[in-house]
């Protein structure tokens, strides 16, 4: 009544009853102890070298307290360590920054590794499914350093062979969770490796007033604002085009007078030209006389500059035809730069067919032919959808602002851009904390940056204004 069992199965059998289920005997391999015990001193004492390798300050501290206290008794043993708490006390008073950075961090990120990342690593990636349950053995990616900044940690990882990156990226929010953090971010740092990016703080969540202008005058890459490692936020502007894209009160016009106060002392001796097309007559209007003759607001006199543009390119692609093969701002040829605060009221909310179809033709030719010579675009937009802004992918260099929804990242940054932790659709709607925040895909970098634009207050652009006279006409 019973199926035949291949091989030796059928001794295996504990019951073999109708009404009792069949239970398989596991089989049993007997190690002997010396291997046990060979094996368990090999990995303590792999366990310790990796230790002191690691962390070689932390372990001799312990050594030579131990050491003292043999030889000299645990008087001067304690001495010696109230001596050592007092110097780094001291040290950490004195000099904050240099104390964090040698001793703080590393001390931090130790304490991180062993009680967040490695006492939690096996819940927390079976429980995402980037771990393996194989035969009743757990198969995990190797955690490897955690690295603490003034902000973030930053958790090495070796991926298990065969795994995607794709895993990762897709579960960014359970990794998030489980180690306790607001967000996570992916970056492929090797074949095989990862880097996690687990914020502790938000460096960006004060607003910024407006940077000094520059004592000398340079086309860029031109400082804007903060990045959030600290560094400053340089954004190229020369060589380039840069599409801003953020909803209403996002902080579009941070970035854009910013732009335009870094360039004012370039703009000045006549490297920089700045043209401005401004359709809502409500953001670069403050500041128009700073543009003289290139400000445009009616939708005719911004096709007619936007033209104007175009043939300034076009000479100066014949002139420099078989000279040059990229742009060197001159008094003669100087970088011209347009300014598009609303670039859709042009072009995809545009009454007027033939009026629409001019401004597309314009900024396409722009956008495809410019920067060679030394003409280049900032265009600005709330919407980024395709319907509506239909040559966003001719911008090299994207800048994604707060957002309505998490699809419209990747419709501004490129695909797989939010998965990579460009959390555009999180930035707070309040002014104070989420104006000018945002996420920067360069063109020679897939990775996204978050940065913070600084804030250019009507006084200070009143104050550019009395400072800076109309410029002459680019050729």
């Amino acid at each position: 009544m019973f199926k035949r069992l291949p091989g030796d199965e059928a001794r295996n059998l504990v019951s073999t009853t109708p009404d009792t289920a069949v239970v398989f005997r596991p089989a049993v391999v007997k190690t002997p102890a010396i291997l046990t015990i060979v094996i368990l001193a090999w990995r303590m004492l792999a366990g310790l070298v990796r230790t002191i390798w690691r962390h070689p300050i932390a372990a001799t501290i312990p050594v030579a307290l131990g050491a003292t206290w043999y030889v000299y008794g645990w008087p001067m043993a304690a001495s010696l360590l109230g001596t050592v708490i007092l110097i780094l006390a001291s040290w950490a008073y004195i000099d904050r920054a240099s104390f964090n950075r040698l001793i703080g961090y590393r001390l931090l990120a130790w304490w991180r590794l062993t009680w967040i990342y490695r006492r939690h690593w096996q819940p927390v990636l079976i429980v995402s499914g980037l771990g393996r349950h194989i035969r009743g053995r757990d198969y995990l990616p190797r955690l490897g350093k955690v690295t603490c900044t003034s902000w973030a940690d930053q958790v090495t990882v070796r991926m298990l062979k065969g795994q995607p990156v794709k895993d990762w990226t897709d579960r960014t929010d359970h990794l998030a969770q489980g180690f306790g953090a607001t967000s996570c971010r992916v970056t492929l740092t090797q074949a095989g490796h990862l880097t996690l990016t687990f914020p502790r703080s938000d460096p960006l969540s004060e607003p910024l007033p407006a940077l000094s202008i520059p004592t000398e005058p340079t086309v860029g890459p031109i400082e804007i604002g903060t990045r959030e490692d600290g560094r400053p936020w340089r954004l190229k502007v020369h060589g380039t085009h840069v599409l801003v894209a953020g909803a209403t009160g996002a902080g579009k016009g941070s970035i854009i007078w910013s732009v335009i106060r870094s360039l004012l002392p370039a703009a000045s001796v006549g490297l920089v030209e700045l043209w401005a097309l401004d359709p809502k007559l409500m953001e670069l209007s403050y500041g128009r006389a700073l543009f003289g003759t290139r400000y445009a607001a009616t939708p005719e006199e911004c096709a007619d500059l936007l033209d104007e543009a175009v043939t300034v390119m076009q000479k100066r692609a014949a002139r420099f035809a078989g000279l040059q093969r990229s742009h060197t701002p001159t008094i003669d040829a100087p970088f011209v730069l347009v300014l598009v605060d609303e670039v859709a009221f042009l072009t995809a909310y545009q009454s007027d067919r033939q009026l629409r179809q001019r401004i597309s033709c314009a900024l396409a030719t722009l956008t495809t032919q410019g920067r060679a010579v030394g003409v280049g675009v900032l265009a600005a937009l709330q919407d980024p959808r395709k319907e509506v802004m239909n040559i966003r992918n001719l911008f090299p260099d994207k800048i994604a602002l707060r957002l309505d929804e998490s699809e419209q990242v990747d419709m501004v940054l490129g695909d797989g851009a939010r998965d990579r932790g460009a959390l555009a659709d999180r930035i707070s709607p309040v002014p104070e904390r989420g104006a000018g925040v945002g996420y920067v895909r360069l063109e020679a970098s897939p990775e996204p940056i978050r940065v913070r634009a600084a804030y250019v207050s009507d006084a200070d652009i009143h104050a550019m204004v009395n400072a800076y006279t109309p410029y002459g006409s680019a050729a």
